[in-house]
């Protein structure tokens, strides 16, 4: 229960207290009382306005006040957690129009849950309207279909369908931003497209594929992108554009971050030195730079001067790992750091380590997530070396076991840049895979994703909502699980089968 609940609760006691004083004086007051005509008249008369007012009094208080009690185990009539502390935490008005369908229990199930929300903050107003028995208003609002919600807020407007309180307070966050931020993803090597269609639809063909070392040299189709991820980012509020360094002077100014998905062909050395050049100016940058990848040498020198080398290899964890691929790393704890509070687990199919060093005066390097100690490190041979297929072996195998670090973040002052100027952030993480249309949805990956952007655009402390992307039902087991199947259904149960029949024949026999 919130702390307005509690408030508005102890206004309920003294609604309580007032009926239980009306009512003890209505058993302790004499109704005839010993006095003059006219006295006794103005005395009745007196009772009378005094009860009245006291009654209308507590009911308007009470009435102004109302607690929220949900009494479910699930807690099915109390809005999310996020979605409170995004209506809490508003500090100006935000009008909040609810159409709903009275016949679809979802849609007046979020009726429910906007009102609600509309008691917790006086400065969100909520309405909620059945466009049955209201179609002018809306028609007044452009509205042609039920269960959507419109802002406003400061003369913007914005729509949002559905009938989850995480979609609309997510609405909440994006009629509320006063700045356009621009996130502007590389293109011109291979990324993963963010205008595809947004499911897994890559080429299925080669027997044994996956996303780790094995499947890193395979082919990928235009189907297999980020598409997901543009649209969780849109979803937040921010604007999203390509962008290919090679045909440009510089990197936009515009751009509040870059992201660089997973490229799979080197850049050429003026690209690597626009990069640079924009984060020495304050920019961000995440670089999701995956299996095989060989990054261009004057970047990889840059990032040298921070502390930062990405290794060419493939991280093997036998203890933390999604499924029973042991490549594919799972992190159930994380380092502390802004990006990772509060963070559940999430996977990485196919991800390289990264070896960190000391950072130069200025610059503050943390490690965002490791591997396990049981993890080690295996060499693997660049893109352009298994692109051709020639069937040739790879390096030999040079383990190092141990923890490793995955992923890193570093801000401050660039080395070489002018003191006084704006810091820079970055993320270097040794994987693409975990924010492409086909691992987004699942675990915390676009949790992750979409809080890595936040800090690269200084966003981390404003409120946040979870993403809930739509995915096809699925079942995710862990290796322990399928094995507990395996042996129940295709063991133990042919043997209590064959179990019964011995003792039916047994029995007849």
């Amino acid at each position: 229960m919130s702390r307005l609940d509690v408030v508005n609760s102890l206004w309920f006691v003294g609604w309580l207290a007032a009926v239980l004083l009306l009512f003890g004086l209505g058993v302790r007051l004499p109704l005839q009382p010993r006095l003059r005509r006219f006295a006794a008249a103005a005395y009745t008369m007196g009772v009378i306005a005094a009860a009245v007012a006291i009654a209308a009094l507590a009911n308007v208080a009470l009435a102004l006040h109302d607690a929220h009690f949900d009494l479910t185990r699930e807690r099915v009539f109390t809005p999310s957690r996020q979605a409170e502390q995004v209506v809490d935490s508003l500090d100006q008005q935000v009008k909040l129009t609810y159409f709903y369908q009275a016949q679809d229990p979802a849609g007046k199930r979020a009726r429910d849950m906007v009102e609600v929300l509309g008691r917790r903050n006086p400065l969100l107003r909520v309405r909620t309207v059945d466009p049955d028995k209201q179609p002018t208003v809306a028609e007044t609002f452009g509205v042609r279909i039920y269960n959507a919600a419109v802002l406003e807020a400061d003369g913007r407007r914005v729509q949002v369908m559905g009938t989850d309180e995480n979609q609309i307070a997510l609405g909440i966050l994006r009629v509320l931003r006063r700045r356009v931020v621009t996130i502007c993803f590389i293109e011109g090597h291979n990324e993963y497209p963010i205008d595809n269609f947004e499911f897994h639809t890559h080429f299925e063909g080669l027997a044994g594929h996956s996303h780790g070392e094995s499947g890193s040299a395979v082919v990928l189709m235009r189907g297999h992108g980020a598409g997901r991820m543009r649209r969780a980012l849109e979803t937040v509020g921010y604007d999203v554009r390509k962008i290919v360094p090679a045909t440009l002077p510089a990197i936009p100014a515009e751009c509040a971050a870059v992201v660089d998905l997973n490229p799979r062909t080197t850049y050429l050395p003026g690209e690597s030195e626009a990069l640079s050049a924009y984060l020495a100016s304050g920019g961000a940058a995440l670089l999701a730079y995956d299996l095989g990848f060989v990054i261009e040498a004057r970047l990889a020198a840059a990032l040298r001067r921070l502390g930062l080398v990405v290794d060419q290899d493939v991280v093997v964890d036998p203890l933390d790992h999604y499924s029973t691929d042991p490549e594919v790393v799972a992190i159930p704890v994380y380092e502390d750091h802004p990006i990772t509070r509060q963070l559940p687990l999430a996977f990485f199919p196919g991800i390289r380590s990264i070896t960190m060093t000391a950072p130069p005066p200025g610059v503050t390097l943390a490690p965002l997530f490791r591997s396990s100690v049981q993890s080690y490190t295996r060499v693997i041979r660049t893109v352009a070396e298994r692109e051709p297929a020639d069937g040739a072996p790879t390096n030999p195998a040079a383990a190092r076991a141990g923890r490793h670090v995955l992923a890193a973040a570093a801000e401050g002052t660039w080395p070489g840049a002018t003191a006084g100027g704006k810091p820079f952030r970055l993320v270097l993480i040794g994987d693409g895979d975990f924010a492409s249309n086909s691992f987004l949805p699942y675990m915390a990956n676009a949790d992750l994703a979409v809080s890595i952007v936040r800090w690269l655009v200084r966003e981390e402390h404003a409120p946040s909502v979870a993403l809930r992307i739509p995915v096809p039902p699925l079942v995710l087991l862990t290796k322990r699980q399928m094995q507990q199947i395996f042996v129940f259904v295709e063991v133990l149960l042919p043997l209590a089968v064959v179990l019964c029949g011995t003792v039916v024949w047994w029995r007849r026999r």
